[in-house]
């Protein structure tokens, strides 16, 4: 259905856009203008619920990219600011003009004060701080307004920079006194005061050091927006139009459109290295098991790539390129090599010849764990997220996997499944559909309504049932999308039980990914990149939306993002929620009491302790977080800092508590262990964190009630059968 709708809405644009963008000429900045015309034209008969572009519209584009471009307020001027207001009603008429002259000014301008910027800080980090001067810092950016003069605005980056310094100094400090007291076998007093601080201990020196570290940290950071080209910030330009309609439609520049299928499909062609951008080259900071390094075993972490070559051809020297151009010319297709001069970790300089190949991102898939509880043995499924090959579905992808893992936790004698769906922000919409019926004989999974049409049912059709036992949904305020339309098909066939945040992300909207190219006759220019563009809005099989309201949990426990703003309510600019008719479907029959297992989970959770704990840490990280006027004086500042060391040593039992549960490793990842000790590691530390996971805990406790219920259930079954 999918594609179908791809291909209706780009035969439509096609018609038109055909004749539209071919006849007109843009004089300079052919690229962007065709793409500012092009991206409004989709957008406007594409999307879901289009916006008027008026001078409320403008006034919005006007506002959130100065906000973007400039949120801290430490470039631009209140004169700047004046200066640009004449677009605020303008932007409107430039977008159907195909007129760029607002993205210019402000560009041009930014430039100039990021040069400026850099003067200033460097300035600024040249001399001494004084840190018994009774000063603060206010660090929510939005209440602020911009600086009148630079004066002004050099007083803001000596404050910020003397913040940012601050806590490097406390640390070196902190370490200094400590390397005091190994030396002579004693603890000193914690130290609260600038007077304080031993005399052995260089303050000058040390707030010089910490000075330094600051430097550096706003080099590399500099250094990096140097590596930023013009079409870079045109990128964020456009989005911020884009976004304007709502959160989740956004353009994807070529290099960001080929990020985007990786992270879909968790696989890409290339040599299975992560780099980092260093001013001596690439450096390497983790090899990819399984990957062609990984196999090849002549390049490790901390290995610095200097030059790139293509096989039989003279190599590039990539030191100083920017990473995203040293990254294309190292990924290539499968089978063709690529040969890498490298200085080694121990200074030697060697050429090193990969061949390429398909690179699988494992902490991309399914995996699973089984779960020793007493004498009885259940199976947990994480799932990060939907992930699917969209050039060719029979690959490897989010159901199947699944699929997989059920069928080996089975045959492992799992009495029951946890499925754990935390941060699972979402992904293919097929995949969730084919997934929701691998626990249900038959029936619908999703509504999906296309804009101005009538509603399509999405339906599991295969009467296979893969899993028919106990199970158990694992969400949090972070699982979104494709994660709430199988939370909320299982919640309403009564099939599962839904254990998490009091609710979900609230993400009830279907992107499809448009290729631009296409869309352009005659295109001159290259790669255009995608529109990932909101098409429809999905609902659940009872009729209700998830968009904004997500789906509430039948057993409600907290967690450290309870009382922080997360989900879609809490974004710019997000559809609303509404209702449609529900599917015709009808409720599991699979366990005999659902509602008392929620029941004594409820009365469970009341009762724990660590639950009360959680929640506690939850509030107070809220506090935290809400708390912007910081103290630039030393001794103010290390007072709090104290004070909230004192709250936090409260919550470190958190992570000591153990759940008495065993996992392990299915016998085929057991196999795989003997060829990869990176994968063992993996797998041993993230059955630790399991182990100490109390919500996992309590889903066993759950699964623990329905498979209970379920042996009851079959034996009034055969009771009854009997009486018949």
């Amino acid at each position: 259905m999918k594609k179908n709708f791809i291909l209706a809405l780009l035969v439509i644009l096609v018609a038109v856009a055909s004749c539209s963008f071919t006849n007109k000429s843009f004089g300079n900045d052919d690229k962007d203008k065709l793409l500012l015309d092009l991206i409004t034209y989709v957008l406007e008969r594409g999307h879901y619920e289009p916006k008027e572009v008026n001078d409320k519209f403008s006034s919005n584009v006007f506002d959130d990219f100065i906000d973007i471009v400039d949120p801290t307020k430490r470039y631009f001027l209140k004169s700047d600011i004046r200066e640009f207001e004449k677009y605020r009603f303008m932007i409107d008429d430039e977008i159907r003009n195909t007129d760029i002259e607002f993205f210019n000014t402000v560009y041009q301008r930014l430039m100039l004060r990021m040069d400026e910027a850099k003067e200033i800080y460097k300035e600024v980090l040249s001399k001494p701080f004084d840190y018994t001067v009774d000063e603060t810092i206010e660090i929510d950016y939005s209440e602020q307004d911009f600086a009148s003069n630079k004066n002004e605005l050099k007083e803001r980056w000596r404050k910020q920079l003397k913040y940012n310094t601050l806590n490097v100094f406390d640390n070196k400090i902190d370490n200094r006194i400590s390397e005091l007291d190994q030396a002579s076998n004693e603890k000193a007093e914690t130290v609260l005061a600038f007077n304080q601080i031993p005399s052995a201990v260089d303050k000058a020196a040390t707030e010089e050091e910490a000075r330094e570290v600051t430097k550096n940290t706003l080099d590399e950071f500099f250094d990096f927006v140097d590596d930023l080209e013009r079409k870079d910030w045109f990128v964020q330009y456009l989005n911020t139009i884009v976004e304007e309609f709502d959160p989740h439609t956004f353009y994807f520049a070529p290099e960001e459109k080929e990020k985007f299928d990786i992270g879909m499909s968790g696989k890409f062609e290339g040599i299975g290295a992560r780099l980092q951008k260093k001013p001596e080259g690439a450096k390497i900071v983790e090899i990819i098991s399984g990957g062609p390094v990984w196999r090849d075993q002549s390049l490790e972490v901390g290995d610095e790539i200097l030059k790139v070559g293509q096989k039989g051809e003279e190599p590039i020297d990539i030191v100083g390129m920017r990473l995203d151009d040293a990254i294309k010319l190292i990924k290539g297709p499968k089978g063709t090599v690529v040969e890498l001069t490298v200085r080694k970790v121990d200074g030697t300089i060697e050429t090193v010849s990969i061949t390429r190949d398909v690179v699988e991102l494992e902490e991309s898939y399914a995996k699973s764990a089984t779960i020793e509880a007493g004498n009885q043995k259940y199976g947990l499924i994480d799932l990060p997220k939907f992930y699917v090959d969209f050039e060719d579905y029979t690959e490897r992808n989010a159901a199947t996997d699944v699929a997989k893992e059920l069928e080996r936790l089975k045959e492992a004698g799992a009495e029951g499944i946890i499925l754990d769906l935390r941060d699972n922000g979402g992904g293919s919409l097929k995949t969730v559909v084919e997934m929701a019926g691998l626990f249900i004989k038959d029936g619908p999974i999703v509504q999906v309504r296309s804009s101005g049409q009538r509603k399509e049912v999405h339906e599991d059709k295969d009467e296979r049932i893969q899993w028919d036992g106990p199970l158990v949904i694992l969400v949090n305020e972070l699982s979104a999308s494709a994660s709430e339309i199988l939370a909320a098909a299982m919640q309403d066939y009564k099939r599962a039980v839904i254990i998490g945040s009091k609710q979900t992300f609230g993400k009830g909207t279907v992107q499809n990914v448009i290729p631009l190219d296409g869309i352009v006759r005659g295109n001159q220019h290259g790669d255009l990149g995608a529109i990932k563009l909101t098409t429809q809005k999905f609902y659940r099989i009872n009729g209700g939306s998830t968009q904004l309201e997500g789906v509430k949990s039948d057993i409600v426990v907290p967690d450290r993002y309870s009382y922080i703003d997360l989900g879609e309510r809490d974004q710019q600019n997000p559809l609303g929620w509404d209702k449609i008719t529900p599917a015709d479907y009808k409720a599991w029959d699979g366990y005999i009491d659902l509602d008392e297992a929620v029941k004594n989970s409820k009365d469970r959770m009341s009762k724990n302790e660590q639950i009360k704990l959680i929640e506690e840490n939850a509030k107070w990280l809220k506090e935290q977080q809400d708390e912007n006027l910081i103290s630039l004086k030393y001794d103010s500042y290390v007072s709090k800092e104290q004070e909230a060391k004192k709250r936090s040593e409260r919550f470190k039992s958190l992570k000591d508590y153990d759940s008495k549960l065993s996992f392990g490793s299915l016998q085929y990842e057991t196999e795989l262990f003997t060829q990869d000790s990176v994968l063992r590691e993996k797998r041993n530390r993230w059955h630790k964190d399991l182990a100490r996971d109390i919500y996992v805990e309590e889903a066993v406790n759950v699964l623990k009630d329905l498979h209970k219920n379920n042996i009851k259930k079959k034996e009034n079954d055969e009771l009854a059968s009997v009486k018949g």
